[in-house]
């Protein structure tokens, strides 16, 4: 069996590195990882790279289901579309691996959650610049944020779902403001991560 990695970031301004090293610990070559950077309304030639690269027997393996696909249907689509080819699919964020009953059946319940997760995020995120213009202060004005903003800041930098632009906007700061609460970004929320769980 041959493991073909995909990785995915929506942007240019977000980094591939947090997936890259979770694929190659779960044993995913380098060489064998396809990425993007694009969000999932473009064409994605990784995507489509890895799925030729795939031959029954092999398993796809990707970080999290929302890499893959922005909904349910796409998702749906992409696991008959494997389990036509014999091919098994294998989320490590969420620990879906399809070769099993009990994984296939999660895939589907862990493919409507993120969906509904993704459409909650999106919806907070439009209230709150919708509630911000109303009181007359512009997303992007420089003001200071408070703990609970600073909590919630590092949430959604923890999704790479979401473009920092997106998080500056919900939190209604400019980029410098930004940058000075978040040091580095996402790669450094991501490393931070990483080095409290090792």
């Amino acid at each position: 069996m041959t493991l073909i990695g995909y990785a995915r970031v929506s942007t240019d301004d977000q980094d591939l590195a947090l997936q890259l090293d979770a694929l190659e610990r779960a044993g995913v070559e380098r060489k064998r990882i396809y990425t993007d950077k694009t969000s999932a309304a473009r064409e994605r030639r990784g995507l489509d790279e890895a799925l030729r690269a795939l031959r029954p027997g092999d398993q796809l393996v990707a970080w999290r289901l929302d890499r893959l696909a922005r909904s349910v249907r796409e998702l749906e689509d992409l696991a008959a579309q494997l389990d036509n080819e014999g091919v098994e699919l294998r989320v490590l964020q969420e620990a879906i691996d399809t070769s099993t009953a009990a994984g296939r059946f999660f895939f589907h319940v862990m493919g409507a959650l993120a969906e509904f997760e993704r459409n909650l995020i999106r919806e907070r995120t439009t209230a709150g610049l919708q509630a911000a213009r109303k009181r007359g202060r512009s997303p992007g004005r420089k003001r200071k944020l408070s703990e609970a903003d600073i909590r919630r800041g590092k949430a959604m930098l923890a999704d790479p779902s979401l473009t920092v632009r997106e998080i500056r906007e919900a939190l209604g700061v400019s980029e410098a403001t930004f940058y000075s609460y978040f040091p580095g970004g996402r790669a450094a929320a991501a490393q931070r991560g990483n080095s409290t769980t090792s």
